[in-house]
């Protein structure tokens, strides 16, 4: 009788996994979109990385990705392709690129040519190394046996749209470079592999490489990124007739800049609309860097760390970090929002890095004009995609539009997903710097000053909670709703000292949310339950005494996630702390308090107004709320 059961059982595992429904996931906790168990697997064969997708002449959506039996690097790991017509609802077409009982074969990107021929390039172990050399500790003896990031760079080619691969495969000659000479082959093994997307410009085809100077702490121990440049890929009938070269000239790739660190990886490219390359990658000094060529990637402006239009840098661990050109000549940028010095000057930088990829915030890019020609002007980011736990790892996205919708890919290593982005975000964050408008939707308490005694009491807002009993579970265990808050509330204290009560909805137990200054001279939210007690504030440095100030205190029931918008700042810790986001606990189930709400109950100096919403605003909304205040 149990193996009759258990029969059953995988029967219908397999019609799920048929019908692309994963059976683990199908729960109310995923009606945000942003949640990534929302989004439509990519089948796989086990581990799966790098999908990454281009739309070919009958319609379909091309992905190829690395996969395999075992985990990353492993033996077995190969190419495969996989075509939906549907936006990746379904998927079908299933390809070996490479077999599963060869040699390594891994890290593919695609390119489309003008005449519909498709591109796939990709690391392939050719000559089947088995073990390489390395650092000792921490690799036993010196000794590297994972050998998926050296052999050689080379392409096969789809006139079918992806239905079928070229049986030859082509090599792409790189040339030397220093980082090659220094490694501990002197070039004789060279070590690299590519995530970035290949793209097309005046005829001529790019496809980045990152570079490897050898394998020890936190594995790659240097990194510098380069262009493969052919002008006749697209023309010659026999693709071992392409001419290739390797850029930028000179003897070094593209590095960080002058005194940073030796991990310089993931180079990820934009063509303006100038001509001009714009490149963005990822180092271990706490932030990204970027830099710009004029002359189609033999130069390269000195890279940079990179800035928000506002000028304050970005943080970003050891991760991928993505920028798109869209269809609209506007730009998007993936990344994880957290780092700056706490991880530059951490001494375990190398490995700690690769951590808290979860959430991927996204910033929209606007062209302007520099100093040299275009460049593009960032905006503070949005939350894009979770999971809830947040060790999880999300990365190696791909971002494809398909009439008038955006889609993203991501992976976790487990598994990939195609996730359909809410067009209104990414309008809010385009129309970011010129937002001056408060937004309605969503206000339940509104409060202005008319006099200066306080406190001053009112009715307290009601608010939806964030965890309850799911009545379909039969043990009776808890789901998310997804729900969230915003207050806003704009005041002057004439010192900011611990203790100054501004907002307060607690009842006699202490449950409820407060607002209040603490010793740090930031503004504090509280929420608890009565069971459970979470507790955030802004980032340090923030708030002057005797100044007007209009803060957004976004409470997102989706991610967990508390975030602070200061003066039309959001708060990323600055140079305190490596987050300026915070989590609240997944498990605090209302902040439902006191009927009545408290303002000012213990303040020196004036709170000017209050407005609660029930929905968490987004970021672009708060800096909205915040111009409008200024008008």
């Amino acid at each position: 009788m149990l193996m009759e059961c258990k029969r059953y059982f995988l029967s219908g595992l397999m019609i799920l996994m048929l019908l692309n429904i994963h059976p683990f996931s199908i729960s109310a906790q995923t009606k945000d979109w942003r949640n990534i168990k929302a989004g439509m697997v990519i089948p796989d064969e086990s581990y799966s990385d790098q999908p990454y997708i281009v739309k070919t002449g009958d319609g379909a959506w091309l992905c190829v990705m690395t996969t395999g039996s075992g985990h990353e690097g492993q033996s077995g790991q190969h190419i495969i392709s996989l075509r939906s017509f549907d936006q990746g609802k379904t998927w079908g077409d299933k390809r070996d690129v490479e077999p599963g009982n060869g040699v390594e074969a891994s890290y593919a990107v695609l390119l489309k040519s003008p005449s519909g021929r498709i591109f796939v390039f990709y690391n392939h172990n050719t000559d089947n190394l088995r073990e390489i050399k390395g650092d000792d500790p921490p690799f036993k003896n010196g000794i590297v046996r994972r050998v998926d990031s050296q052999g050689y760079f080379v392409f096969k080619y789809s006139d079918d749209y992806g239905k079928s691969w070229s049986k030859k495969r082509y090599t792409i000659p790189v040339r030397e470079f220093g980082i090659d000479r220094k490694n501990v082959y002197k070039a004789k093994i060279r070590f690299f592999w590519n995530v970035g997307k290949a793209f097309c410009y005046q005829g001529a085809a790019y496809v980045p490489l990152t570079k490897v100077g050898g394998f020890g702490d936190g594995f790659f121990t240097s990194n510098e990124g380069v262009l493969l440049k052919s002008d006749n890929l697209f023309e010659v009938k026999d693709p071992s007739k392409a001419n290739w070269e390797t850029l930028p000239d000179g003897d070094t790739g593209l590095r960080t800049p002058p005194g940073g660190g030796p991990v310089a990886a993931e180079q990820s490219y934009s063509v303006l609309s100038d001509g001009s390359f714009y490149c963005v990658y990822r180092t271990i000094d706490g932030s990204p860097v970027y830099t710009y060529s004029r002359d189609r990637g033999y130069t390269w402006e000195v890279p940079q760390y990179l800035r928000y239009a506002n000028g304050r840098l970005v943080k970003h661990p050891r991760a991928a970090n993505f920028a798109w050109k869209c269809e609209n000549g506007k730009y998007l940028y993936w990344f994880h929002n957290h780092g700056g010095r706490f991880i530059k000057e951490n001494p375990d930088r190398r490995g700690m890095a690769y951590s808290d990829r979860n959430p991927v915030w996204i910033s929209g890019g606007i062209e302007a004009d520099g100093e040299n020609g275009r460049i593009i002007e960032w905006t503070q980011p949005e939350i894009l995609l979770y999971d809830d736990d947040p060790v999880v790892r999300m990365s190696y996205p791909d971002l494809v539009e398909d009439h008038g919708n955006y889609y993203v890919t991501e992976t976790q290593k487990d598994e990939a997903r195609v996730h359909q982005i809410d067009n209104k975000l990414l309008e809010g964050i385009w129309n970011q710097f010129g937002n001056r408008e408060q937004v309605q939707d969503g206000i339940v308490t509104t409060w202005k000053n008319s006099e200066h005694a306080f406190p001053q009491t009112i009715q307290a807002p009601s608010l939806s909670g964030f965890y309850k009993v799911d009545p379909s579970k039969a043990d009776m265990g808890g789901m998310h709703l997804r729900n969230g808050f915003t207050i806003d509330i704009c005041f002057n204290l004439a010192n900011i000292e611990e203790g100054q009560v501004l907002l307060d909805a607690r009842d006699s137990t202490g449950k409820g949310w407060l607002v209040s200054t603490t010793a740090d001279a930031t503004i504090q939210l509280s929420l608890c339950d009565g069971r459970t007690r979470s507790v955030w504030d802004c980032d340090k440095n923030m708030l002057q005494p005797g100044n007007d100030h209009y803060v957004s205190i976004i409470v997102d029931g989706g991610p967990q996630i508390i975030a602070f918008v200061v003066d039309g700042i959001l708060n990323d810790g600055g140079d305190t702390r490596q987050f300026g986001w915070g989590r609240f606990s997944p498990y605090l189930q209302s902040v439902s308090g006191s009927k009545e709400l408290v303002i000012g109950k213990k303040i020196n100096g004036n709170i000017k107004s209050v407005t609660i919403y029930n929905r968490a605003l987004t970021i672009s909304e708060a800096i909205g709320n915040y111009n409008s205040f200024l008008k």
